[in-house]
């Protein structure tokens, strides 16, 4: 069953162009920016996906038109059988949006302030949230921040109770653009492992957009690349990361300094005076470890796949 219906959508924008202050007030001239590009795709429920892109591809602008904050210019939108464009309170209770760069929460209130001010927009019953807010709360480990206010707490801790506020109503599907973006470490791994269990637990859809590959190696199972506005690439992760076997990346850490790296085998992808990585063939990977090992004296040797990060630039280079 698909929740997520997207034909054939374009975004246009009517950017002024700056002459000066009196030219652009009498003569004003404008031009057409496409954000979006006739996309296409279909998301079914309980599926958690990466929407990614590089800077200014469309997907946040696409996030926008699903949640009703803007409407296309072209083509058709459907989301749990509802036109985001009319903002149907009904809709709108079965959705969650979280964005990164963005506070959902009142900066003068405290968390708990705001969290009940939801549970009275949403109509949640009193006992289930209760219920919610505790389960929410204790798996993120925020429970000693609810009577903060806002603006005192940290970004890792903000983001939080924003992914809280998002889901105290049990919303059907969660968009979340940059949900990581400026936290730490530790901050990111706690909100990926949230975000995968609820996934798991509540069958909730997940639309996501990241630069982090490690948000999307962890929380999601299926990757949709836009590149100009236009698509580049739908698949499983899995699928994407297998195309892309073909290659193994080598670093060799030197026990001493080294001017210039020189091997027979592998290409040279960057190298300092103690390390080297190397983009090898599997099956050249023995001889290229032998050559090393005998040419070098090594403290240590990482054998690792390609990148998810690299992977996804390769898709945006092909596709320009």
């Amino acid at each position: 069953m698909n929740v997520i219906d997207i034909a054939n959508v374009s975004k246009i924008f009517k950017v002024k162009i700056k002459h000066g202050f009196w030219r652009d007030m009498f003569k004003p001239e404008y031009r057409h920016v496409s954000a979006v590009d006739h996309i296409s795709f279909s998301v079914k429920k309980g599926e958690s996906v990466a929407f990614l892109g590089p800077n200014g591809a469309g997907k946040t602008t696409t996030i926008k038109m699903l949640t009703g904050l803007i409407y296309p210019t072209t083509g058709s939108l459907s989301v749990l059988g509802h036109n985001p464009n009319e903002r149907q309170p009904d809709y709108l209770r079965k959705i969650g949006l979280v964005m990164g760069n963005k506070a959902g929460l009142n900066w003068d209130l405290t968390s708990r302030q705001s969290f009940d001010l939801f549970k009275q927009i949403y109509r949640v019953p009193e006992e289930t949230f209760k219920t919610k807010l505790n389960e929410l709360t204790q798996l993120l480990e925020v429970n000693q921040y609810l009577d903060v206010q806002v603006r005192k707490l940290s970004l890792g801790e903000r983001m939080k109770m924003e992914l809280i506020g998002s889901l105290l109503h049990s919303p059907e599907i969660l968009f979340l653009d940059e949900p990581t973006i400026g936290l730490d470490i530790i901050s990111k791994q706690k909100i990926r492992d949230f975000l995968r269990h609820i996934q798991k637990e509540s069958n909730i859809t997940i639309l996501l957009t990241s630069h982090d590959m490690d948000d999307v190696e962890k929380v999601c199972d299926r990757v949709i690349v836009i590149n100009k506005g236009k698509k580049a690439y739908d698949d499983k992760l899995t699928v994407l990361m297998q195309k892309y076997n073909q290659h193994r990346f080598v670093k060799f850490i030197f026990a001493n300094s080294v001017d210039l790296v020189s091997l027979p085998f592998g290409e040279l992808v960057e190298a300092d005076n103690h390390s080297a990585l190397f983009k090898v063939a599997p099956k050249l990977l023995p001889d290229l470890i032998a050559k090393a090992a005998e040419k070098y004296q090594l403290d240590d040797i990482d054998i690792i796949p390609v990148p998810l990060e690299s992977i996804i630039a390769d898709i945006f280079k092909t596709k320009k």
